[in-house]
């Protein structure tokens, strides 16, 4: 029996979030291979699409868990020098509802990102068979050509556009019961971080041949690590382009002229983002008191723009390192354990340490 959150449940980040037990969920293996109507239907938050998708594809749901697992990570990673770290994911997914609520930056980038994560995880478990309706790209077979010269397609190549297909028609289903603006930020967006997963389809090859001549190849895509999906969705981030909706209410107009069109592969959002300085449940907000900043910096993680100007508290720990490290013939690296003590830096409280009121 799962508890499930109650609230917010229009934004498929949280769908995914709230409606994924963890992989090794003896519900989620009872439920795919028992009466997946069940599962599906106690599923909250799903429009009708979705779960017909989670009745016929119950062991997609369970890759899909591990896809949040990822994105939720790579999220956290990614913001983890900045105001808003992502960490609203753990410590109250209403928190991140009220930050999807927004049309801002932060939301088009979990949109990204989320989307990305079931792409990656429908593709890798379609390689590693563990889903029935797909396997290896069926289409990478025979003879082909690179720069190189000539190779045979062997191995398993990761399917793609099998991952894409499937995320496309979950992810989306959602967004496609709406007309209005918002809609169609979150379709551009999830479409972007499809897109970026792609992107980084990668073509290995193994030699044959005597002494591995490379007389003969055999070669096979694999998608890239998904840190450089995020990576790559992170700059995206930063580049995001602020538009507005064209007058027809079909696509959208740059809000600023003096920017470029988007393309399909930048990130759009609406309205700006709050500064995240303070606890504010408005905007899903946890602040920044607390938060550890780096005194020496001068990017977003400084103690200036990490605190908001509220100054910062200083404190002596210790830790244990790694030091004196020597390399032993042949092939070792033995270090010594040492003491360190160094000065941590944590922004202070505002003067009312509370959430903000609106009321």
């Amino acid at each position: 029996n799962m508890n499930f959150l109650p609230g917010i449940w229009w934004s498929l980040p949280l769908v995914l979030l709230w409606a994924t037990p963890p992989v090794t969920s003896s519900w989620w293996y009872m439920g795919a291979v028992g009466s997946s109507r069940v599962m599906c239907d106690n599923v909250p938050g799903l429009v009708s699409r979705q779960r017909q998708l989670c009745r016929r594809y119950p062991e997609a749901m369970v890759s899909i868990g591990r896809g949040v697992a990822a994105w939720t990570a790579e999220c956290q990673h990614q913001f983890r020098r900045h105001r808003w770290d992502c960490n609203a994911l753990e410590r109250g997914q209403r928190l991140l509802g009220r930050v999807l609520m927004r049309s801002s930056r932060e939301s088009a980038f979990v949109h990204a990102i989320s989307s990305a994560g079931v792409v990656f995880a429908i593709t890798r478990a379609c390689s590693q068979g563990e889903l029935k309706s797909c396997s290896c790209d069926p289409k990478k077979k025979g003879s082909a050509k690179d720069s190189k010269g000539h190779f045979d397609w062997g191995g398993c190549s990761d399917n793609i556009d099998y991952g894409i297909k499937f995320a496309r028609a979950f992810v989306d289903a959602k967004e496609r019961k709406g007309k209005d603006a918002r809609a169609l930020m979150n379709l551009h967006n999830n479409r972007a971080g499809r897109k970026a997963v792609k992107r980084f389809l990668k073509q290995e090859c193994k030699c044959h041949g005597v002494s591995g001549s490379c007389t003969l190849r055999t070669c096979w895509l694999a998608m890239a690590d998904f840190r450089k999906t995020g990576d790559y969705l992170w700059k995206k981030y930063n580049g995001a382009i602020q538009v507005v909706m064209n007058q027809d209410g079909t696509g959208f107009t740059v809000a600023n002229k003096r920017f470029k069109k988007p393309t399909k592969n930048d990130l759009v959002y609406f309205e700006s983002s709050p500064d995240y300085c303070i606890r504010d449940r408005d905007v899903g907000s946890l602040g920044t008191a607390g938060r550890v900043c780096n005194q020496t910096s001068r990017g977003m993680d400084s103690c200036e723009v990490m605190c908001c100007g509220r100054g910062y508290d200083t404190s002596r720990v210790s830790r244990m390192t790694k030091c004196e490290c020597k390399f032993h013939w042949c092939c070792a690296v033995r270090c010594q354990d040492c003491l360190e003590v160094v000065d941590v830096h944590t922004c202070k409280a505002p003067k009312s340490a509370g959430w903000v009121s609106r009321t």
